[in-house]
């Protein structure tokens, strides 16, 4: 299809929170092009462990462009054990610099227990203010919905729960068919 004439992917909303010791990144299933879901079941959070180090990604935008970035990620991690930052800021280098990556349509969530980190194709590893971030087509209103949240009694999974339920209330490309990863 020629760029003028195709609609467009669209869809998912990625969630990070952190609260009580615990991060939990959530995603929802919904992918679609133009005006139709073509699927509701997409999982879009990952746990990779490399160097037997935990790490859970979620990712937004073209699901070859992110795993290509995920698999990228593995082999910074594994050069890097246990320094979830500084393969964050090379993936990300390397992401804006070379000639084939730059070219990449995705954004990542990503985080060890202790870290959480979005990560972008401009060379952005951007680490939330609030301990709540999100990326996709919901992402803003599953982040206000979270923030709304944090003071409350709720924990980390809950808030990025309900949070994702505001959201596929409002984005008509965002769904409720949840994927959820905790790590500590």
């Amino acid at each position: 299809m020629a760029d003028e004439t195709f609609p467009g992917w669209h869809g998912t909303t990625i969630i990070g929170v952190r609260k009580g010791g615990k991060i939990v990144v959530a995603g929802d299933g919904q992918v679609s092009v133009g005006q139709t879901v073509m699927k509701g079941t997409a999982k879009k959070v990952r746990r990779l462990s490399p160097g037997g180090m935990d790490v859970v990604a979620g990712f937004a935008g073209s699901t070859a462009d992110a795993f290509t970035l995920l698999e990228r990620l593995e082999s910074k991690l594994e050069a890097t054990p246990g320094q979830l930052a500084r393969a964050a800021v090379e993936l990300a280098k390397d992401w804006r610099t070379d000639k084939y990556l730059k070219n990449l349509e995705a954004m990542l969530i990503v985080t060890d227990g202790t870290d959480l980190f979005v990560i972008t194709g401009a060379g952005d590893v951007l680490e939330p203010e609030h301990d709540v971030t999100a990326i996709g087509s919901g992402g803003n209103y599953a982040l206000a919905a979270a923030r709304g949240m944090m003071d409350s009694d709720k924990d980390a999974e809950t808030i990025a729960r309900d949070a994702m339920a505001i959201a596929a209330d409002i984005c008509v490309y965002t769904n409720g068919n949840l994927t959820v990863e905790t790590i500590e």
